[in-house]
């Protein structure tokens, strides 16, 4: 009798624990692919969400917005230059407050400027940095090493009349640059700081022609 169920009982045995790991490579099979599958779909999918917030965020830019503020903290840090020469120099009260106004203006916008490309990852210009050509010309209505040496020397009524002259230049520059801002740039906040130089500054630079004309 024994040796006539061992057999059986052996061949379920085999038979049981056979059929026990085809379920469990099953089942691991499926386990696997499903946590291969969850994990990377749950990976894209995490992944992607947070990357498709960020361009959308407020905080995107491009290279417009690069480009702007990279122009703009030497263009402004000039006209600061330019104003500081004011106090002294200036014979005209309006135009020395002009240029206090210039520079209240200008100053917390370089910060802004400045801050802005430091949290893009970018390098902000050098303080002295007039970004002149090599030739000694300049760009976006920037004044020349000669042309600032000018009005470094001048005073009085003459002084008024360069300041002014250069100035509007100067404005012009900036009112050009804040528009190419405007029409290309990404990011809502140098949009709107371009927004307000272009108003601003356009007001000066009506000013500035009125002021021009009494100097004359």
């Amino acid at each position: 009798m024994i040796r006539t169920r061992s057999p059986f009982r052996r061949t379920a045995v085999l038979a049981a624990a056979s059929a026990a790991a085809l379920v469990l490579t099953a089942c691991g099979g499926h386990d696997d692919n499903g946590d291969n599958t969850a994990a990377h779909g749950g990976h894209h999918s995490d992944t992607a969400s947070p990357a498709a917030s960020a361009a959308a965020s407020p905080g995107q830019h491009n290279a417009a917005d690069v480009a702007f503020a990279k122009g703009m903290v030497p263009h402004h840090r000039q006209a600061v230059e330019m104003a500081d020469l004011a106090p002294g120099r200036a014979r005209s009260a309006e135009v020395k407050k002009l240029a206090a106004d210039i520079k209240k203006a200008q100053d917390p916008e370089i910060e802004k400027l400045s801050g802005w490309l430091t949290s893009w990852g970018e390098d902000v210009p050098a303080a002295g940095a007039m970004d002149h050509s090599p030739h000694g010309g300049a760009s976006g209505g920037m004044m020349t090493m000669q042309e600032m040496d000018q009005l470094e020397k001048a005073s009085g009524k003459a002084f008024d009349t360069a300041f002014l002259d250069m100035m509007i230049k100067h404005h012009d520059g900036a009112v050009a640059m804040a528009r190419t801002e405007k029409a290309e740039g990404a990011s809502p906040d140098a949009k709107a700081m371009a927004d307000a130089i272009v108003t601003s500054q356009s007001a000066e630079i009506a000013q500035m022609h009125k002021l021009l004309l009494g100097t004359s």
